[in-house]
């Protein structure tokens, strides 16, 4: 399964950005919230949207990999979502952000989300009609 390895690097950096918020809590003893500390706040918000962001991007991934998506494709779609998650988690961790990588880790994630989709739908579509 070419998804699993795409899941386990990203499950491995999803550990790393949950580290990261970590530290900050400890760094400004916040147990809840972000206490006002906009470097806490920059790590969850981090956290979070990989963590809405990346499960439907696996979850298209792999439906795609059932419906025999090529695995170059899926190399591809994967490949994009991994520096997509890196890029964008590199750009909101920084306090002076650089919106490059932000807007390219948005992209790529969200591309990977819609191919991914219209991958499945052309594949089931040409199984229904042969």
């Amino acid at each position: 399964m070419i998804t699993g390895l795409y899941a386990a690097l990203l499950a491995l950096l999803f550990i790393v950005l949950s580290v990261a918020v970590i530290k900050k809590r400890r760094q400004f003893q916040v147990a809840l919230g972000t206490g006002g500390h906009s470097a806490i706040e920059r790590a969850i918000r981090v956290h979070a949207n990989f963590a809405e962001y990346t499960p439907m991007a696996l979850i298209l991934l792999f439906l795609a990999e059932s419906n025999g998506l090529a695995a170059p494709w899926l190399h591809v779609l994967g490949c994009m979502l991994l520096v997509g998650r890196l890029s964008h988690a590199y750009g909101v961790s920084k306090t002076l952000e650089p919106l490059q990588f932000r807007v390219l880790g948005m992209v790529l994630t969200f591309s990977v989300i819609a191919l991914s989709a219209v991958a499945i739908l052309v594949l089931q579509l040409v199984r229904t009609v042969y």
